[in-house]
């Protein structure tokens, strides 16, 4: 793999820069349960969610593929286990980071690194991947656009993402388990750190809309961008190409 650019790591603004080690420590300190939660509060769905944007994905055995805000790497291990020549995952939390190693092995590649502001040179890679991280991005059209820089010409990216249901009973259903049980149940197994299973729900409530995002994308520099409703609009998967 080549060395990383030497592009710099800081922050336009002061007060995103805060708010992102804000978070970064809020998920290191939930990264030892961060698996077990996911599986079990979405009945692990979330796997076959993974699944699916890998095989979206078509991958050939040829790509190159950067997994952005991996987290625990499970999204990175789907893209080995889909035929991606090589994975490079990153994030800005260190906890989670050294799960995602113990995961891949040497199959994949993990270092620490802000989406907004990335260690790679442009068309580095031939695919980029985002699971649930986007809305985790202090500035999103800043790391949407770095996504863009980092992929080749015609290269793919995916975002998976959690989103409200556009059914008006699902949602109800769906709002008062993301804003009360989900938290409830959350902050009792990671033992409350700072309140992490509070700031999930918030996070997904200021999301933009699946065609938001889609817009979004678009202004980026991505052409081509589809996106799709997944169990019920509780996730939307985008792809779009460079």
């Amino acid at each position: 793999m080549p060395p990383p650019s030497r592009r710099s790591f800081r922050f336009d603004d002061e007060t995103q820069r805060k708010q992102g080690a804000r978070v970064s420590r809020m998920f290191d300190r939930i990264a030892p349960t961060y698996d077990l939660l996911n599986h079990l509060l979405s009945a692990n769905i979330d796997v076959r969610w993974r699944a699916h944007t890998v095989r979206r994905l078509g991958l050939t055995g040829a790509e190159r593929c950067l997994d952005a805000c991996t987290g625990t790497g499970d999204l990175a291990v789907a893209l080995l286990a889909g035929g991606a020549r090589e994975v490079v995952g990153s994030d800005f939390a260190p906890e989670m980071l050294e799960i995602a190693r113990k995961k891949a092995g040497d199959r994949a590649t993990f270092l620490q690194a802000d989406t907004t502001r990335l260690p790679f040179a442009d068309a580095d890679f031939d695919v980029a991947t985002v699971g649930f991280g986007v809305r985790n991005l202090q500035n999103l059209d800043g790391g949407l656009k770095e996504l863009c820089r980092v992929l080749r010409p015609g290269g793919r990216l995916a975002v998976l993402e959690f989103s409200r249901p556009p059914n008006l009973v699902v949602r109800g259903l769906y709002d008062l388990y993301f804003m009360l049980i989900l938290p409830l149940i959350g902050n009792l197994v990671s033992g409350g750190a700072e309140n992490a299973y509070a700031y999930l729900p918030r996070s997904v409530m200021a999301f933009p809309a699946p065609d938001a995002l889609a817009e979004r994308l678009r202004r980026a520099g991505f052409a081509s961008v589809a996106y799709e409703a997944l169990t019920l609009g509780i996730a939307h998967l985008h792809v779009a190409t460079k």
